[in-house]
């Protein structure tokens, strides 16, 4: 090797660094966007804090409403109404106010009734006795507690997904009740058991759902429960049987106490309904459960009368034609006079009452019944209503065929509600407020059609009693007692 005593001299390379393109500047820049608002959600990522902040932000986002609502112009409050969606209820609770018991669903005082539901009633009676006999304040209490139904309604939705599946769709369906238009509609505009109904639903379902995994007690409970949504609207009653069948079915399974499990549940509702029942032999001097006004209500949407789902003039609030026959036979022969009109009806007009179903079926979940003009005056939001009602039916239907297909036993019970809570709707009248109590359900349903569900994220998060599914037909080795609590 030869060595040279010549000095190499380094040589500089300049490097050229190019600026920033302006797709890099708007890529870094979310880069920072985004790690600000993980930095703000990161404290979200605690269920606690999670749904502590859902149910803030639905209260205060139906508060607003009522607000507003209250101190709306259109809205004149007087001594005889508060001026928007109380009518029977809000006169029920008027006559509790007064001393005169359970009586006059309408404006003129007509004796004792049992149209309308016991629970609800009482409660606006209660803020009555605290606020004043529509005032103000009664009308903004009211629609406070409903708004505080509504929102605490998050907490067992929230659970009663992540039963089933992952804790994303769990979120998801949680947060998407908080902001969902309907929910935040019927809570904070109408004096009605919307928003109790679907609250006290929600925890039935969340309770049947590892009903078979538990003691006496919790079977106890739940009819306990259900009895109490019952009395807030009787509709609900429809999906009990089935409810205890799943549960009866999953315990049998496993050769577990199925029978005198049921028979504790369906005693404690019993319990909590036979009261009420009582009361209307007593005073109505009539059997039937809660309420007598199914044959009004089927009258109402079968007279031959096609300009909306619900006649106004077959009811005696809106006719004083009605009302005075009302008056003059009392409720249960009124009751029982419809029943006959009605039946007759449709004794001879078959066809009328097949399109009127089939309608009847259309609204309930597109929310359309006709376009025409003198219809839209009444009923200026069905036009919105409409294309909101389609998208949230066609992904809550993709909702349910995709989790019907990795995990049928869980799906069991939403289909179930789907299908047999309308049922009573669709032979009478139906509008978007009678779904209320069945809405979280929509919702959940709705987050899986956008969001999707997987087989593999749906099986990490199935514990011991999923191996019990109503349609699974897998053989378990397990021992009853160590899944019966």
């Amino acid at each position: 090797m030869r060595y040279t005593n010549q000095r190499i001299e380094p040589t500089r390379t300049k490097l050229a660094i190019k600026k920033p393109s302006n797709n890099l500047t708007a890529e870094l820049g979310v880069y920072r966007h985004t790690g600000r608002l993980a930095r703000v959600l990161r404290p979200f990522e605690n269920l606690t804090a999670f749904l502590a902040a859902s149910v803030m932000i639905a209260l205060l986002l139906r508060l607003v409403v009522v607000f507003f609502v209250v101190h709306d112009s259109g809205h004149t409050i007087n001594d005889n109404n508060f001026g928007w969606e109380s009518w029977e209820m809000g006169w029920t609770a008027r006559s509790i106010f007064l001393g005169q018991g359970f009586s006059s669903p309408f404006l003129p005082i007509t004796g004792p009734t049992a149209l309308v539901p016991p629970l609800y009633p009482y409660i606006i009676a209660a803020a009555f006795h605290l606020f004043g006999l529509y005032t103000s304040a009664s009308a903004f209490a009211v629609l406070a507690f409903n708004s505080l139904c509504s929102a605490l309604t998050c907490i067992p939705l929230y659970f009663l997904v992540r039963n089933s599946l992952p804790e994303r769709i769990a979120r998801i369906a949680s947060f998407a009740w908080a902001v969902y238009p309907f929910a935040v509609y019927f809570s904070a505009d109408r004096v009605w058991d919307y928003a109790l109904t679907g609250l006290l639903f929600t925890c039935c379902m969340l309770a049947a759902q590892k009903l078979h995994l538990r003691g006496y007690l919790a079977w106890a409970g739940f009819g306990l429960l259900y009895g109490l949504a019952v009395l807030s609207n009787p509709s609900v009653v429809t999906l009990l049987p089935f409810f205890l069948l799943i549960a009866m079915y999953r315990v049998w399974r496993v050769r577990g106490a199925w029978l005198s499990k049921a028979m504790v549940a369906s005693i404690a509702f019993i319990l909590v309904c036979t009261p009420w029942t009582i009361r209307n032999e007593r005073v109505m001097h009539a059997n039937f459960l809660l309420r007598d006004g199914f044959w009004l209500e089927f009258y109402a949407g079968n007279n031959g009368d096609t300009t909306a789902s619900n006649s106004a003039f077959a009811h005696p609030a809106s006719n004083p034609a009605e009302m005075q026959k009302y008056q003059q036979m009392g409720e249960i022969a009124y009751m029982a006079q419809k029943h006959d009109l009605a039946v007759d009806f449709v004794k001879h007009h078959p066809g009328f009452f097949a399109i009127a179903t089939l309608r009847r079926i259309v609204r309930f979940w597109t929310g359309y019944w006709s376009f025409n003009p003198s219809y839209l005056r009444f009923e200026p939001f069905d036009l919105p209503n409409v294309p909101f009602c389609i998208f949230l039916m066609f992904f809550m239907v993709k909702g349910l065929r995709l989790w019907r297909r990795y995990d049928r036993g869980a799906v069991l019970p939403y289909l179930l509600a789907l299908l047999v809570f309308p049922l009573p709707y669709y032979i009478t009248h139906s509008s978007m407020d009678y779904r209320q109590p069945i809405e979280p359900i929509i919702i959940v349903l709705v987050s899986i059609g956008l969001f999707g569900v997987t087989r593999k994220s749906i099986e990490p998060e199935r514990t011991v009693d999923d191996s019990l599914a109503f349609i699974d037909v897998r053989d378990e080795q397990t021992e009853p007692e160590s899944v019966l609590v």
